[in-house]
């Protein structure tokens, strides 16, 4: 990933090979890019002394290719007003944080490994306090700095770890309520009604993944893996406890076995997702140290074009025409 960026600082290099920058003062065409007569290097001998320190104080512009930014922000490359960005942390690591301490071992618990089980309620804490607090406070903050692509899918999946806690916390009563008349709150766990309809809030987070799988076609393939293995837990997740119901309702054997399969299947999807999600929080997190190597994300933004960009492009083959005629 290091030699395709210096690649492209080579090749998006001025007369006097100077990489191009992204110029937030500027708002032209090209993505924000200049043609390099109006970058802004602290290195110029042209400069003055004034000139120099000023705009080291102000950064009114840094180094960052599209492919970056997409590999730090989870989003296509977009235009914001003002310097908030340049102000503040990025706070996408921080957010994939809260996922990845929740998700990581419930997968382990979906898989049984070393005797786990419970439904991942041994973590309601963490999903809580990491899956619930970082992932809204990370969605939140993308919000504030103008990338709505990440402040959906965090603020949604931050409300999804708290809705699942609050489901598994006997405080909010959820499956009490379901629970037989004189037996215990834990008894509602066991039953039909409670089983077949917590699957449906699986059933349409799946759809909701499903959406956010054909958006992430505009960002990197690790997150369309990571998406893609969503759907497939959720659907897994959702079979899995309908099979139980059918188990439950109709004392069935076979069901109970086969939804105990479908819950180790949707474990191992989850993994998929946990291993993807720490590869591109290693990535971003060396992408925001500069460190001398980067891992590869698999860049899509570049790939397929958004609409204003051919918008943009047919514009331009609209004027050349146009010329030409003249």
């Amino acid at each position: 990933m290091a030699t395709e960026h210096n690649g492209q600082a080579r090749n998006l290099a001025n007369g006097n090979g100077d990489p191009l920058e992204k110029d937030f003062s500027n708002h032209h065409s090209n993505n924000g890019y200049t043609n390099g007569a109006n970058t802004y290097h602290m290195n110029d001998t042209n400069m003055d002394h004034g000139d120099a320190l000023r705009r080291i104080r102000t950064a009114g512009s840094i180094s960052i290719s599209p492919e970056l930014f997409e590999k730090i922000y989870l989003s296509p490359q977009n235009q914001v007003k003002g310097d908030l960005r340049k102000t503040f942390g990025n706070p996408t690591p921080v957010a994939l944080v809260g996922f990845l301490l929740s998700l990581s071992p419930l997968s382990a618990d979906l898989m049984g490994w070393r005797g786990a089980g419970g439904n991942g309620a041994a973590g309601i804490g963490s999903y809580y306090f990491f899956g619930g607090a970082l992932m809204v406070i990370g969605g939140i903050l993308e919000f504030v700095l103008g990338n709505t692509f990440p402040f959906v899918v965090f603020i949604s999946f931050g409300a999804f770890w708290l809705s699942f806690a609050a489901t598994l916390q006997p405080f909010y009563y959820a499956y009490g309520l379901y629970a037989p008349p004189g037996g215990t709150e834990a008894d509602g766990l066991s039953t039909v009604g409670f089983t077949a309809s917590f699957a449906f809030f699986l059933v349409f987070m799946g759809v909701l993944c499903f959406i956010y799988l054909i958006c992430s076609l505009r960002t990197n393939i690790v997150f369309v893996v990571i998406f893609f293995t969503l759907v497939c837990a959720f659907g897994l997740l959702a079979g899995a406890y309908w099979q139980n119901a059918n188990a439950i309702g109709n004392s069935d054997p076979a069901a109970a076995r086969l939804a105990g399969r479908l819950q180790i299947a949707a474990g191992a999807f989850t993994f998929v997702t946990s291993m993807a999600g720490w590869w591109i929080f290693a990535a971003i997190m060396l992408a925001a140290l500069d460190f001398p190597f980067q891992i590869p994300v698999g860049d899509l933004s570049t790939m397929i074009k958004g609409a204003s960009e051919k918008e943009k492009i047919r514009e331009a083959a609209m004027n050349d025409r146009e010329q030409g005629m003249a």
